[in-house]
């Protein structure tokens, strides 16, 4: 649905509560927003459409579709799509668009919808996720620019660490390949080059599934070691490992950020309510979170630890998707996009012209500049996650089929 006016807010409103009656709600990829220039506030709007903005935000902004969940209050899986709604059609196909540079812009094509990335220690690989239909988990090869298949794989590594997630049922049932959606991905080095890595995943069920990490000799490795399905209220997006243990995760329906820990199961995060999580990364201490507010083009800074929370926010002038902190936590990178023009993104618009953005950020001043702006790329669209390797910065996109990467920024 395309929603202009107050009026198609309150609709939209209406439609959700509802729907919410019934306990059938409809997922839509990409959801609309407020009218933002670039810099500047967001305009404000009257508290009825802010109820139905956030109606819908909470609609529009989860993660993919996949099957109906079993007969369960314990887990939620993703609704299928809204028939009819462009947006969540307009997907770049595999193969239709030559893997050919565009300028410094090279590409690692087959990709499907390598929403996020992750750089493993050595930074001599790239772990990158697949939030559509034919999506997988890919090893990319820093070096020679080429991609394998992680998972899911013919035959595959299994072992549940029943002690650290005792509320996984078991592995995913994957009988068909394509029922597997990452979305977003955290590693979290360990000693010996065993890591852990953390999906957000979508498909046979909501949940986050974690895998054993061995790069110990020759390409890395994946053997699932447990999961910690979601509670029905949640819809991931993006997830980060705490340094002490367990995870969170962002709740696009919920509106704030979860945290698991073995002893507890979910709890909220306080002082994130109100953030429109997407993305989410976490300072090298483990202090802080960061979180991406895409409807509100905004990054927030919430502290953990002792009351009171501390809360910081900034206004980027793009939609910011993923954030990223480089492995020494002095910088990160938040990536998003605009309209065709460089504006913010208003209703209607051109899901498949949209402009790629990339803000580099000090994680203790605050203080970004926007490094990377660039018109839509056939075959990409618009990027979701940065991250810099050497000399080399690397984007992904949930809605294309390569990874792009080009000369870093100085």
């Amino acid at each position: 649905m395309v929603v202009r006016n107050e009026a198609d807010l309150l609709a939209v409103n209406l439609r959700y509560r509802a729907a919410s009656v019934k306990s059938e709600r409809t997922t839509v990829a990409e959801c609309g927003t407020e009218a933002v220039t670039p810099g500047r506030v967001a305009v404000r709007m009257t508290n009825s459409a802010l109820l139905g903005l956030a109606a819908f935000l909470t609609l529009g902004c989860s993660a993919p579709p996949a099957a109906p969940p079993p007969a369960s209050t314990a887990t939620a899986a993703r609704p299928a799509p809204e028939p009819g709604n462009s947006a969540a059609a307009a997907y770049a196909a595999v193969g239709v668009t030559p893997c050919t540079p565009l300028g410094e812009i090279r590409f690692v094509c087959g990709l499907v919808s390598a929403e996020d990335l992750a750089v493993l220690p050595g930074s001599e690989w790239v772990i990158a996720s697949g939030n559509r239909e034919g999506g997988r988990l890919h090893l990319v090869s820093v070096r020679d620019k080429t991609s394998t298949v992680l998972f899911p794989t013919a035959t595959r590594n299994e072992r549940l660490d029943a002690a650290t997630y005792p509320t996984c049922p078991g592995p995913l049932d994957l009988m068909k390949p394509d029922d597997f959606r990452a979305h977003g991905i955290y590693l979290k080095p360990g000693p010996g080059g065993v890591h852990t890595l953390y999906v957000v995943h979508h498909g046979t069920r909501e949940s986050i599934e974690v895998f054993e990490v061995d790069a110990k000799a020759g390409p890395p490795t994946l053997t699932w070691v447990g999961c910690a399905p979601a509670l029905s209220i949640h819809g991931f997006n993006a997830v980060v490992a705490f340094p002490e243990g367990g995870f969170a995760a962002t709740s696009t329906r919920t509106n704030d950020v979860w945290q698991y820990q073995t002893a507890t199961g979910w709890r909220r995060i306080p002082g994130t309510e109100g953030t429109a999580p997407n993305g989410l990364e976490i300072s090298k201490d483990g202090r802080w979170l960061y979180v991406a507010g895409w409807a509100e083009e905004k990054l927030t800074r919430v502290s953990r630890g002792p009351s009171p929370v501390q809360k910081d926010v900034i206004q980027l002038g793009f939609r910011p998707d993923n954030v990223r902190m480089s492995p020494d936590g002095s910088v990160m990178f938040a990536a998003g996009h605009t309209d065709k023009d460089g504006h913010s993104i208003k209703e209607p618009r051109e899901p498949l012209k949209e402009t790629s953005n990339v803000a580099r950020i000090d994680p203790k001043t605050l203080k970004f500049e926007r490094i990377f702006q660039h018109s839509a790329m056939d075959g990409f669209v618009a990027t979701t996650t940065a991250i810099q390797i050497g000399n080399e910065m690397w984007l992904g996109s949930q809605r294309g089929e390569r990874i792009a990467y080009f000369p870093a920024p100085r």
